[in-house]
């Protein structure tokens, strides 16, 4: 199978929240079960950045299968309806991905590049970058406008990785603050802890 993932996450669709702390600050928003969930300001944007980090106690290869499952991957990132992959080249690969929202709010979708990388110190990232108009948009989904982010799984021990997910979104539309507060936190907080779930 080749190095490319499903993603993810996107519980990424609506995990932003309005602005309100200083811009390019970390700030510890949940910390909880061994996982940190931090939230940043973004320049220019209304919703912020998120940040999970936990330790997970499994090898690089079971988390590489784990995220390579297209649409098994689906059963663990926040609020994934559906997802598959549109199209895979070499350490590139394009994935389209439907979400859940809750009424009235209209459901999402993205569709997003990964770029996977290998480091030196035996590291695996992966970079997502939204491309809106890669495939036609779809009735009754808002297209996410914007995704910045990544996947880094770092070894910190033998069969022990640390996992971060860092992902900005513009999702399009309008969104209701107190949706975006409870996505922003729950979206890398329930990612995370699913992942490590199966993946332990």
């Amino acid at each position: 199978m080749g190095r490319w993932v499903c993603l993810l996450g996107l519980g990424m669709v609506l995990a932003t929240a309005p602005a309100m702390s200083a811009e390019g600050e970390w700030q510890l928003a949940r910390d909880e079960d061994g996982i940190q969930v931090y939230l940043q300001a973004v320049p220019g944007s209304s919703y912020k950045a998120y940040r999970g980090v936990t330790t997970i106690n499994a090898d690089l290869a079971r988390l590489r299968a784990l995220q390579e499952d297209v649409e098994g991957a689906c059963g663990w990132v926040h609020e994934c309806k559906t997802q598959k992959l549109l199209k895979h080249e070499g350490e590139v690969a394009w994935t389209y991905s439907q979400f859940n929202t809750p009424w009235p709010v209209t459901p999402r979708d993205s569709v997003v590049k990964v770029t996977t990388s290998e480091g030196a110190d035996g590291s695996l990232r992966r970079d997502l970058e939204g491309v809106p108009g890669f495939v036609e948009q779809r009735d009754g989904f808002v297209r996410v406008t914007k995704v910045e982010g990544f996947w880094l799984m770092e070894p910190v021990g033998p069969g022990r990785l640390q996992v971060t997910y860092q992902v900005h979104t513009e999702p399009g539309g309008s969104v209701p603050s107190w949706l975006a507060n409870k996505f922003v936190v729950e979206a890398p907080y329930n990612t995370l802890f699913e992942l490590r779930k199966r993946a332990e």
